[in-house]
């Protein structure tokens, strides 16, 4: 199969991902922190509005995907909504972190499930097309799974980064530290909307469909029998709630466990920049010799047993705590990286197996169990610090100490092994995927030859007339 994309384009993609980060990172890494133990909200009222608010907005990527399968424009599909939707989505990710400290603590309440709401349209409107782009700029496996890959490697850059740069200036997470947030999140908020203004630019559509926009009812039949794509939307749910219930929970370990915040910045550099640095480089050589479906089983099971082994040494050796969460990142980098690719190969079955092609909206269910993956381990940590006696800006109790052990360790490590499980019921084999591309291929060579050869036969009756 003939490559088309440049390192300019594949470069250009994973910038956007930074932009989405300096949205999405900031909110999985500090926002539940933020809410606690900055603007003074209690951590069950906290958590119930991440878990509500996160699943509308897996209501609202559905509305999204089908909006952006039905847009046409002299720019293509997906990338007008980069190019516009990026100035609201920074300005709604500055709000969230700036919660009026003059509030009552109803009027606070309020403010932050209407502000994150906003953040979480906003951030639809821009990540499903983003998403849905690589479907459309190549079908190259090899090339996907790179797209993939910078993808990981520039979100986990972002997040290392952000915990480096944020982690330090808010010290100890009291009221002071508003300013800190306020500040920070408009800088990132300018730098990301020219960073998504890179994408446009640097990106370019080159699979269009070559049918009319199908109907609601057509649609929701192809996604019904779309197997590869729900399996797959299964596993993403517990990946993605292993990962976001270590993310909600890591500020906590570092500063009532370690009590050492300087350890945050090492813990989110090991989680994310050198897992991926280690991982995404490896997936487009994983993918070709063993395929995505082995790759993203391999990078789970070294995850859920890493996990599972760093409840044990949580307390008792930072040490070899970071090197086990290194170990897990990196199983866990596996899986985030050729998940992408995955996704993209279940466009092509869903065309395969009823002749209609919808990205925004397969993208979109995609996104919508992601999203619930990551409004229940975003959440998952409060509820548990809560039922465990959680009190935010003091000392912790043994019991609150083991609650957070339990969120940072034996819930990821429980998940990824759902992950494990679920990747096994996987269908779509490299083999039987490219088997898909060539009947596809087939069909639309056949589709225009019967147009052309109809074209002849009306053209030979109008002469002979």
């Amino acid at each position: 199969m003939k490559n088309s994309l440049t390192w300019k384009n594949i470069v250009g993609y994973g910038l956007g991902d930074v932009a989405n980060n300096f949205a999405f990172a900031m909110g999985a890494m500090f926002l539940l922190n933020y809410y606690t133990d900055t603007a003074g909200i209690h951590a069950a009222v906290a958590g119930t509005m991440l878990l509500v608010v996160r699943i509308f907005d897996a209501v609202a990527d559905v509305v999204v995907g089908r909006v952006v399968d039905s847009t046409r424009s002299r720019w293509g599909k997906f990338r007008p909504f980069i190019l516009f939707g990026a100035v609201p989505l920074m300005i709604f990710s500055i709000l969230v972190f700036s919660v009026p400290s003059f509030l009552s603590d109803g009027q606070k309440i309020f403010y932050i499930y209407l502000t994150y709401m906003g953040l979480g349209v906003c951030y639809s409107l821009v990540n499903i097309p983003y998403g849905s782009l690589s479907t459309a700029m190549t079908q190259n496996p090899e090339e996907r799974a790179r797209l993939g890959a910078a993808r990981t490697i520039m979100a986990s850059f972002t997040y290392t980064l952000l915990a480096f740069v944020i982690s330090p200036a808010i010290g100890g997470g009291h009221g002071e530290s508003q300013s800190t947030y306020t500040l920070y999140t408009a800088i990132l908020a300018v730098v990301g909307v020219g960073l998504y203004w890179m994408c446009f630019a640097s990106t370019r559509e080159n699979i269009t469909r070559t049918v009319e926009q199908p109907s609601l009812r057509i649609s929701l039949r192809t996604l019904k029998s779309n197997r590869p794509l729900i399996i797959l939307c299964l596993v993403a749910i517990a990946t993605l709630t292993g990962t976001f219930s270590l993310s909600a929970a890591g500020l906590y370990y570092v500063r009532y466990i370690l009590n050492d915040m300087s350890y945050f910045s090492v813990l989110i550099f090991i989680q994310t920049f050198l897992g991926a640095v280690l991982a995404a480089p490896l997936v487009p050589r994983l993918v070709r010799r063993i395929g995505k479906k082995s790759t993203f089983l391999l990078g789970s099971g070294i995850a859920a047993c890493s996990y599972l082994t760093l409840f044990f040494f949580l307390s008792a050796s930072p040490y070899v705590a970071f090197a086990l969460f290194a170990c897990a990142s990196f199983g866990a980098s596996l899986c985030m990286t050729v998940m992408w690719a995955l996704e993209a190969d279940t466009v092509e079955y869903g065309e395969y197996r009823t002749g209609v092609r919808i990205e925004g909206l397969t993208y979109s269910l995609f996104s919508f169990t992601r999203k619930c993956g990551q409004a229940l381990g975003g959440s998952l940590p409060a509820f548990i610090l809560v039922s465990f006696g959680y009190v935010s800006n003091q000392p912790q109790t043994a019991e609150a100490v083991m609650g957070i052990k339990l969120s940072v360790a034996v819930i990821p490590a429980l998940f990824m092994l759902l992950a494990f499980i679920g990747m096994v019921f996987y269908p779509l084999t490299e083999k039987r995927y490219q088997q898909i591309l060539i009947e596809i291929e087939q069909r639309k060579k056949n589709s225009q030859e019967f147009l052309e050869t109809l074209e002849e036969n009306q053209v030979y009756r109008r002469r002979t007339e």
